[in-house]
């Protein structure tokens, strides 16, 4: 199959706010170039004997993203390039152009697996699919996760945001029921699983979503019985809504984009239950006031913020007393 690659010309500092907008407007799987140099930590998790020579941080960076040859993409390359300099209020974004090439490379979606290797959030051992149970590992607790073409490897700040909070609340022993709201790769609702919710219902809107926390379930020997997934978008779809039900959730937890996170709000406040635990990531830094108003505005109290490089994730519980429809 042959892809369109699309590489905007910005900065080092930019690139995470370019990523971040390219995500919003529905574009996946991007990939950024620049001279930054690596971390010994960063080192360590390549199992690379050396590294090549890549010269000075220069400040610049590349960020690429595919769209399938054939297509007409002209409205969605505007949309980009309006995004582009949209960021020019709040960021250095250098020249901003946008050049394009082909490429006949049938496997570039999974060309990432070779950098995605297993590591830890705490206790939690996260191990793709492909590496095997190291023998010092055969009793910690962990997720086996290959998330195909979904969002969730774990490796994401916003993705360990919401992790680091499932262990604050998740509990043996309420028999609780969590909602992930734009499951990806499954791997949220599978956290919940392990640390002892009694079940978990899923959503999304990319089909591709449903295969990958479906396989993902089996990968982990999770019972059919705990989980449930469904497709469309609980904002706009009453009979989904009604589907996954109101008042009956412990804990929502949704790493999403923040301007969903918005509108979502309200509908997460009717599916919680009185006291219910919300989580919400996938908000970068300068959204998380915008974050935080909407969920007060909706009937939820800030528990806490925690903010990991410029990632941001928001914690609120639904006050006993209130009420609402929707």
């Amino acid at each position: 199959m042959k892809w369109n690659r699309y590489t905007i010309h910005t900065t080092t500092e930019a690139e995470d706010f370019i990523s971040a907008m390219l995500c919003e407007l529905g574009i996946e799987g991007v990939e950024i170039e620049n001279h930054v140099p690596l971390t010994k930590a960063d080192q360590a998790d390549m199992f690379i004997d050396y590294l090549p020579e890549a010269g000075p941080d220069d400040g610049k960076s590349l960020v690429s993203f595919y769209l399938e040859d054939g297509a007409d993409h002209s409205a969605l390359l505007k949309q980009v390039q309006e995004g582009i300099q949209a960021q020019r209020a709040f960021v250095k974004v250098g020249e901003g152009r946008i050049t394009e090439s082909d490429t006949e490379d049938l496997d570039w979606m999974n060309n990432w697996k070779t950098y995605f290797h297993s590591f830890y959030i705490k206790d939690l051992l996260i191990k793709p699919t492909w590496e095997a149970l190291k023998k010092e590992d055969q009793d910690r607790l962990f997720i086996e996760i290959d998330p195909g073409i979904s969002f969730g490897t774990g490796k994401h700040e916003t993705t360990q945001l919401c992790i680091l909070q499932l262990m604050k609340h998740v509990r043996r022993d309420c028999a609780m029921r969590v909602l992930d709201i734009g499951c990806g790769s499954g791997i949220l609702s599978i956290a919940a699983l392990k640390f002892g919710a009694a079940s978990v219902t899923g959503t999304d809107l990319d089909e591709n979503c449903m295969t990958s926390s479906l396989e993902n379930m089996k990968i982990n020997q999770i019972a059919e019985e705990a989980f449930q997934f469904y497709l469309g978008n609980l904002i706009t779809d009453e009979a989904l809504r009604e589907t996954v039900g109101e008042a009956c959730y412990d804990i929502v937890v949704a790493n999403i984009l923040a301007d969903v996170i918005v509108e979502m709000a309200p509908v997460v406040f009717t599916r919680l239950k009185p006291g219910g635990i919300f989580i919400a990531s996938g908000i970068i830094d300068f959204k998380e006031d915008e974050v935080k108003a909407a969920t007060e505005a909706a009937g939820m109290r800030i528990l806490e913020v925690e903010r990991l490089g410029e990632w941001v994730g928001v914690t609120a519980q639904k006050e006993q007393t209130c009420s609402s429809s929707l």
